[in-house]
């Protein structure tokens, strides 16, 4: 089984490369972390950090963004893409069950995309770090960045191949895909917005609110990374936005919806015809 995933793994993780999506995605995060970093240096005398406090804070709200976009990008002509070319076919006639098909292009792409987000967000790291100092708190900051954004990666690859496996086509797919990624990073929190505004200061924004942040991977990994760090949330102006939430809450979400998501993909993947 194991050699089976990693076969599929490695096969589709040349293919990645042979598109030069790592490439792209690489240095899609290069750039946009690193103008993050630099365009958002000044408060860094106001407030009396260093500035890599400064960028993981900004690095936070790009990853959010980002890393879902990557993500979805790579996921959602997984499965469709395959039934379109007609080789979904060709390749269940091997001894290769569909979860094992999945996993191995689950684990070729988290891959492919933990390189684009270590690389992108270390590098802008690594700049700031030495253009303004570096705490041990700043430093331990920047590598939870960077694991949760790949957490965060991975629920969103899950949800894209879910999406590509219910779509008839690739077209389909690209267009689920984007609803997802406007549903859950845009549109969410608005709707949450509109509520607490609506609340007034009620029992849902005190009780309800927080909850319901956390039930949404990109809320969760906001909250996780901000609620990890004083200086960070200082910064980040997200200070009390999990104050009504146990320590535990947006890990444990963060952590669950890689599963979730990949045993909906699966459930949906099992339904598609060669």
């Amino acid at each position: 089984m194991i050699t089976r995933i990693l076969a599929i793994a490695a096969a589709e993780f040349r293919t990645v490369r042979r598109n030069r999506w790592v490439f792209t995605a690489t240095l899609m995060m290069v750039l946009f972390a690193l103008a993050l970093t630099f365009a958002g240096s000044a408060p860094t005398g106001v407030l009396g950090v260093d500035l890599l406090t400064v960028s993981v804070a900004s690095m936070t709200t790009l990853a959010v963004y980002l890393a879902p976009f990557l993500a979805l990008m790579i996921a959602f002509d997984a499965i469709a893409g395959e039934v379109e070319r007609g080789t979904l076919g060709l390749v269940l006639t091997y001894p290769l069950s569909r979860g094992e098909m999945l996993l191995g292009k689950f684990l070729a792409h988290l891959t492919a995309l933990a390189i684009a987000i270590t690389v992108g967000l270390g590098a802008a790291g690594l700049a700031s770090a030495l253009s303004g100092g570096a705490s041990a708190d700043s430093l331990f900051a920047l590598t939870r960045l960077i694991a949760t954004a790949i957490l965060l990666g991975a629920c969103f690859l899950a949800l894209g191949y879910a999406a590509s496996a219910l779509s008839g086509s690739a077209a389909g797919a690209a267009g689920l895909a984007v609803g997802l990624w406007l549903v859950f990073v845009v549109l969410y929190d608005l709707g949450l917005l509109g509520a607490v505004v609506f609340d007034n200061g009620g029992s849902f924004t005190k009780s309800v609110f927080p909850w319901l942040l956390a039930a949404n991977p990109a809320d969760a990994f906001r909250l996780w990374n901000v609620a990890g760090s004083e200086q960070v949330a200082l910064v980040s102006g997200m200070a009390g936005a999990g104050a009504g939430l146990p320590i535990w809450a947006a890990p444990l979400s963060l952590l669950l919806w890689p599963v979730l998501a990949l045993l909906m993909a699966r459930l949906a993947f099992a339904r598609v015809e060669p």
